[in-house]
């Protein structure tokens, strides 16, 4: 069992940067990925970014070079950089963690096992 909980959501106008936090609890130690995705209402929730536990990244062709996602191992932190953010960026963010091993760091819901309760993020001048 892992429990994750997100913050660092909020207002912003376009252009600006949020870093959005992910603190990990519980079984950490299984945990060989860790992902942000998103979901705006009326949508599928989609992965914004993953990491793997070597430390390969992948993210989304609409979030790419402008948002970086890292992680303190230490501190079962997991973060998301965003930056030069658009009204399209507009969704609730959820953490999620993945305990499957698999190769490389997937950005599908369906592959993750834990999921924090969202932070919203809300792009609009």
């Amino acid at each position: 069992q892992v429990q994750l909980q997100e913050s660092g959501g909020g207002s912003v106008q376009p252009g600006g940067s949020l870093r959005l936090s992910c603190v990990a609890s519980g079984n950490t130690y299984s945990s060989y990925y860790m992902g942000w995705f998103r979901q705006s209402p009326g949508k599928e929730r989609e992965g914004v970014a993953a990491m793997y536990s070597g430390g390969r990244t992948r993210y989304a062709d609409s979030v790419k070079g402008r948002f970086t996602i890292s992680q303190d191992n230490a501190k079962n932190m997991v973060y998301l950089q965003m930056n030069s953010l658009k009204p399209e960026d507009t969704a609730m963010y959820y953490c999620a963690a993945g305990v499957r091993g698999v190769v490389g760091p997937p950005l599908t819901k369906a592959m993750y096992d834990y999921w924090g309760l969202g932070t919203q993020v809300t792009v609009s001048s």
